[in-house]
């Protein structure tokens, strides 16, 4: 039995429960300096008062489990049932409201909104609210598979809004099978915070997005000189010259594909480079040598005259040298393996270019073909057979077959892996900033 203040309870007379709060403070903290709720309820329509749950608390209560949860939106009503209802923005009458259909129904009406004047509004509250420099911002895109059949979904304008259309294209997810959408996230390099976001037809090329993505960034900065930061698909003259002749400054780095870094890298190969150390770290783990970058100037530049400044990383310096090692080897044993079967009586192999057609492949396949050369004998063994069958006379007629013996050798061309190997853990980099150091 319990007691309070010398009174008895009995045991069976208590009522206890549990609510759980996890990590919900620090995110309505977050939520509420944004005016989170505010600036949803001001883009969406005015609910109908017969509705049990308004869009805004449906909203509210899937972005705080996005942050914490991920639940499905079956399940977000199990979800949302441990805690304590006021965390979550909700009544203890609206908990039970939550469910799949009404959340699905709050995010169709979110679609509808003007999501683009939404999301700026959001970034600049954050922007301000929390005093983020945007000095430089970065940004990148990936492909967001989609599992499913989406036969109705060909982005076409539904409610003043043109959604953008799954399709098949270049997927990082290494599903070409799957629709996809392109997902492309600018963040600031203070603290990594998202600035803003587009979602893209699924088949939309990377270097095409830069333009708009900087006049957006441009916008929500209020000035272009900040430094705008994306990788090698932001390497092409339209996008550079464009954000260089607005008064803005980039930094990418130079696809292999260009002639710029064909060009580097056979003066890294010439030698000897005068590398300036710009950084170092100790590695990630306690036996782990330090993290090196070195840098020096490219003798020239781009084709649309911006700077490069060529790059070596120690650690790559190390990956590189060690995959085109593992290359040579899986050659290696490649080709071993077509010599015992080129030994056997029972080979497909029957002439010299069908050996010579799986040796290139054997190389090829193990990313080798740079390193390797090989070369094929054909040794002819004749042997003599009776035209016809019976007991072998004086004038028993023979014919001659020829059994031909292929041998294979092959070698490493250590000029080729010394060429890439002075650049080992080299990359250029172009920008339009003549002031910025290399470090």
């Amino acid at each position: 039995m319990g007691t309070s203040r010398g009174i008895w309870v009995a045991p069976e007379e208590i009522e206890a429960s549990s609510r759980r709060i996890a990590g919900l403070p620090v995110v309505n903290g977050v939520l509420s300096r944004l005016g989170f709720e505010e600036l949803i309820a001001s883009h969406l329509p005015e609910p109908d008062p017969r509705c049990e749950l308004a869009p805004v608390r449906a909203v509210g209560v899937l972005v705080r489990n996005l942050a914490l949860g991920r639940q499905p939106l079956y399940g977000l009503g199990d979800w949302a049932a441990g805690f304590d209802p006021t965390l979550l923005g909700l009544s203890s009458n609206e908990t039970g409201s939550l469910n799949d259909d009404r959340v699905g129904r709050a995010l169709d009406q979110l679609f509808l909104a003007d999501r683009a004047s939404l999301l700026t509004s959001l970034s600049l509250q954050a922007i301000t609210g929390y005093g983020i420099a945007l000095d430089e911002l970065h940004d990148d895109s990936t492909s967001l598979a989609l599992y499913g059949a989406y036969r109705d979904a060909h982005g076409e304008p539904t409610g003043g809004v043109t959604p953008a259309r799954p399709a098949r294209g270049f997927s990082k997810d290494h599903r070409p099978d799957l629709l996809q959408l392109v997902w492309a996230l600018t963040i600031s390099a203070d603290g990594a915070v998202p600035v803003t976001y587009r979602l893209l037809d699924g088949n939309t090329e990377d270097s095409t997005t830069h333009i708009a993505t900087w006049q957006a960034c441009q916008a929500l900065a209020g000035r272009a000189g900040f430094l705008y930061v994306a990788d090698s698909k932001l390497a092409t003259r339209d996008n550079m010259d464009h954000i260089a002749s607005q008064g803005g400054r980039f930094l990418t780095i130079l696809p292999r594909t260009r002639s710029e870094d064909k060009t580097g890298r056979a003066w890294l190969a010439k030698g000897p480079v005068p590398w300036t150390e710009i950084s170092r770290r100790p590695g990630k783990r306690t036996a782990d040598p330090d993290e090196i970058y070195w840098a020096v100037p490219a003798p020239s530049c781009s084709q649309e005259g911006y700077r490069i400044v060529w790059m070596r990383s120690s650690t790559k310096r190390a990956h590189d040298a060690h995959a085109r090692t593992e290359r040579i080897e899986r050659a290696t044993t490649a080709l071993q393996a077509l010599c015992a079967c080129l030994s056997s009586t029972r080979c497909h192999l029957k002439d010299r270019v069908g050996v010579e057609d799986a040796a290139k492949a054997a190389i090829a396949d193990a990313g080798a073909s740079r390193f390797l050369r090989f070369e094929i004998k054909d040794e002819v063994v004749p042997k003599y057979r009776q035209e016809r069958r019976g007991r072998p006379g004086p004038n028993t007629a023979y014919r001659r077959i020829e059994h031909h013996h292929f041998l294979l050798t092959w070698s490493t061309d250590a000029e080729a892996v010394a060429f890439d190997a002075a650049s080992d853990g080299c990359f250029p980099m172009v920008t339009n900033d003549t002031e910025m150091t290399e470090a």
